[in-house]
């Protein structure tokens, strides 16, 4: 990315059913539902929302090889869409067992998310 015009931040959990991908979808989800940027056309090459990249930097935890990164880039709109991953995150109690919820064990998945939208 040769600009980079904005940088939202968001956090995803899996409480239950131990799934990293829905944790990370949650946390890009968080980092960019709550906002709007209506000037970054005038940002943009060509003032194309087209010409936008958007790196979602996923702070993962625990099964980053089971991560869908075709999920992740669903949930942006616009632009072309990288997804890198570090370390990070965490995993914690969540001090029951839920069989109902697909529990495999007492865990839930905690994901930080960054994401950097430019050009």
């Amino acid at each position: 990315m040769e600009k980079i015009i904005f940088i939202e931040t968001g956090m995803g959990i899996d409480v239950h059913g131990q799934n990293i991908t829905k944790a990370a979808v949650r946390a890009v989800e968080n980092a960019i539902h709550l906002n709007s940027m209506p000037g970054i056309k005038d940002y943009l090459p060509e003032q194309s929302l087209d010409n936008m990249h958007v790196n979602v930097k996923l702070a993962v935890p625990i099964d980053k090889d089971k991560l869908d990164h075709n999920l992740i880039k669903q949930e942006i709109p616009y632009g072309t869409v990288t997804v890198e991953l570090v370390d990070g995150g965490m995993v914690t109690t969540s001090g029951i067992v839920l069989e109902d919820k697909n529990d495999q064990n007492d865990l839930m998945y905690i994901v930080v998310a960054s994401v950097e939208v430019g050009y």
